[in-house]
């Protein structure tokens, strides 16, 4: 039994504070519910904490200074705690703690724990570790640092949440099928920090979606680097793709929705298209990232396919859900973007439609292939792009928008809205939709007729008294 497994009597406080995508949101609550065994207990109080950990993401430009400013201000609050007789534990986990592991603990003492995405399953004894070396000289302290990929699997030796904590957490929840990523796109560092890619068994990943779903959850969002690359084994050693998997989770009774992201256009198979055909409750809206409408630009990115070929799989897509609503990712001044390029990707967004979209300026990443490239785009010049292809892009969302007004929209109602009697959830198509409601509304999907529109959501109205 490590000390770590001793210190249960007195419950201590973890802030944790979550950067980036929606898999560090779901990893976040993984390292909450593998502490709490230990008598750690999540807070939202920074200054209640007797542990942070910062849980890092790596896509951002200067992701790296914006940790080690978190970290100074962090040691700001260890001192004081520490004159008040108190303490501080501090840990970086996250894609930059695997970048970075080895410089984080040199330029920040201050941090007691470094360590990956693919380690936090360790992360109570790290923790008990990294208590160990509190009692030795400062001279001889140093950061407990993980950052191997190591060979077991990860989820299968974190412990489930209590059912009282994935109640708290609310009606929608994420669940990791998939990790890493092969695709090695020279714009792009996830391959280096988060690995190849893995697939949850299929056994695995059922059996956490019925203990949300019977911890109250109504829809889950399945995520992965690649998340429709997922292959997992079955318990006959079969290979299941992800739009099989679909099929067995909608099997699960008191699931009602169901989402993933974010998708890679090479892995759109047969089989997931025939999901959406098929499945009521797989959502019509599809995070299908494109990057750049001009083929020169793709074969640069090494996305290994063209704007035809792209283009061609939304009108697979579409015959097989007209319903459905796409969401994009665009990179605008990767080196060598010239301006007819640039008229490309504009062109391919007008071609597809989207109901929203990701947008940035390409920034460089230590590592990647595009970080060597020439003919870097003037900061100007991307800044004027980025403003157009917005621009382009908020037309297209108001458009999507105002097209739902007269709609009636199943709309699963998760929350109190923020004016008295009204009550908030979201659209099949995860537009937020506020409407009057009384509270027993929440937690039931119900037909809501879209009478308007604000800045960013849906104005409805309960479309019968019987509903609710």
């Amino acid at each position: 039994m490590t000390e770590m497994q001793t210190m249960t009597e007195a419950p201590k406080r973890v802030f944790i504070r979550t950067y980036g995508c929606q898999m560090n949101v779901y990893d976040s609550d993984r390292m909450a519910d593998a502490l709490a065994p230990h008598g750690y207990e999540p807070t939202q109080e920074l200054a209640e904490a007797d542990l942070v950990l910062l849980n890092t993401c790596h896509i951002r430009e200067k992701a790296s200074e914006k940790v080690f400013s978190e970290l100074g201000r962090l040691k700001e609050l260890q001192g004081e705690k520490r004159a008040a007789g108190g303490d501080l534990m501090i840990g970086v986990a996250g894609c930059v703690a695997q970048a970075e592991g080895e410089e984080i603990a040199r330029r920040a003492p201050v941090v007691d724990m470094v360590f990956g995405p693919q380690a936090y399953h360790r992360l109570p004894d790290m923790l008990a570790r990294a208590q160990n070396q509190r009692h030795m000289h400062p001279s001889l302290r140093r950061a407990v640092i993980d950052t191997d990929f190591p060979e077991e699997d990860k989820f299968a030796h974190l412990p489930p949440a209590r059912k009282d904590v994935t109640v708290a957490r609310g009606l929608t929840a994420f669940l990791t099928v998939q990790e890493g990523c092969d695709k090695f796109c020279s714009f792009c560092v996830v391959p280096y920090t988060r690995g190849a890619e893995v697939s949850r068994p299929v056994a695995q990943v059922l059996d956490e979606a019925r203990r949300l779903v019977d911890a109250g959850v109504k829809e889950i969002t399945l995520l992965g680097q690649n998340v429709n690359a997922y292959h997992g084994v079955d318990a006959a050693g079969r290979d299941v793709g992800l739009g099989e998997l679909a099929f067995l989770l909608a099997e699960i009774a008191g699931l009602e929705r169901l989402r993933y992201t974010t998708s890679h256009p090479r892995d759109m198979d047969d089989g997931l298209i025939a999901a959406h055909r098929d499945l009521p409750l797989l959502m019509p809206y599809l995070h299908l990232p494109v990057q750049s409408g001009s083929d020169r630009i793709l074969k640069a990115m090494n996305r290994k396919h063209t704007a035809a070929e792209y283009l061609a799989l939304i009108e697979r897509i579409k015959s097989a859900r007209p319903d459905m609503a796409l969401s994009g990712d665009f990179i605008v001044g990767f080196p060598g973007e010239t301006d007819a390029d640039f008229e490309d990707t504009l062109r391919i967004i007008r071609d597809t439609g989207y109901a929203s979209a990701y947008s940035f300026k390409y920034s460089t990443r230590p590592g990647t292939p595009g970080a060597t490239l020439d003919d870097q785009v003037p900061e100007p010049v991307k800044t004027e792009r980025l403003a157009r292809l917005q621009e382009l892009v908020n037309q297209q969302t108001t458009a999507f928008h105002a097209s739902c007004v007269g709609r009636t929209l199943p709309v699963l109602i998760e929350r109190v809205g923020r004016m008295p009697g009204q009550v908030g959830g979201r659209s099949p198509y995860l537009q937020a939709v506020h409407l009057e409601g009384a509270v027993e509304l929440i937690g039931g999907i119900h037909e809501v007729e879209i009478i308007g529109t604000s800045t960013n959501s849906l104005v409805g109205r309960l479309r019968s008294a019987a509903a609710a």
